[in-house]
């Protein structure tokens, strides 16, 4: 029995993938996944109100997004929060993003020249801070690429360590990372298990500073001392 050409090479998930397509093709369910890019867990009515629509629409939309896979759900009591999936989602969004930049000429929003400098990409270290901060590992010999992820080599640990973003009992050498391509700069920053560790090691040590509402950081005048430390001249930034 012969196969028609369209059966015999038709894709793998496409009709997953065109339900995808739906979901992100709303605007208020953009605006939702936007909002939740810094890795933020939040509740219904505040994604209502960031995606500017009413509760309801917002609980349907938020729905739709869960059955989709793209959302999960954290209980807290009574209480419902929302939040992306996971990294690989986040890592949709920011391409898709980067995508739509490239056809369209943007290289960034000039409006907000903040989240250019330095910002959350989920719940790694983006712009250009991030992708500062992966190209000093890699030019230290700080970084080692494996067959299955980029991971710190003990020099870039001892370099961390003597900076004060790391100390030494931690076990970062075995985390796995991933190069992730900055859609604002256009070369790539450190995303996966290992990003994540230092991004909330530059929190937890006071060098980045969360604002509201915005995926966009403030750098402490501590951390501007340890990024010299670090071998970065934070005014470039």
């Amino acid at each position: 029995m012969k196969t028609s050409a369209s059966s015999a090479f038709a894709p793998v998930g496409r009709y997953q993938l065109a339900e995808i397509g739906a979901l992100l093709a709303d605007p208020s369910r953009a605006a939702i996944l936007l909002a939740l890019m810094d890795g933020s867990a939040r509740p219904a009515g505040e994604l209502g109100l960031l995606a500017g629509i009413a509760p309801a629409t917002a609980s349907a939309h938020l729905r739709k997004l869960c059955d989709g896979g793209l959302l999960g759900v954290v209980a807290q009591g009574r209480h419902r929060y929302y939040r992306l999936a996971g990294e690989d989602v986040a890592h949709l969004v920011e391409t898709l993003a980067q995508t739509r930049a490239q056809r369209s000429r943007i290289v960034a929003s000039a409006a907000d020249p903040a989240m250019m400098r330095v910002r959350t990409c989920y719940q790694h270290l983006a712009g250009r801070l991030g992708v500062a901060l992966f190209e000093r590992l890699r030019s230290q010999r700080g970084l080692l690429l494996t067959a299955d992820a980029v991971r710190l080599s003990r020099r870039g640990h001892k370099l961390l360590i003597d900076s004060g973003l790391a100390v030494a009992d931690d076990a970062i050498e075995k985390l796995p990372g991933r190069s992730c391509l900055d859609w604002t700069e256009r070369r790539f920053h450190l995303a996966g298990p290992l990003g994540t560790y230092l991004t909330r090691r530059l929190f937890d040590t006071g060098w980045l500073e969360r604002r509201k509402h915005t995926r966009a950081l403030g750098i402490s005048p501590h951390g501007h001392a340890g990024l010299v430390a670090l071998g970065l001249d934070w005014n470039q930034f």
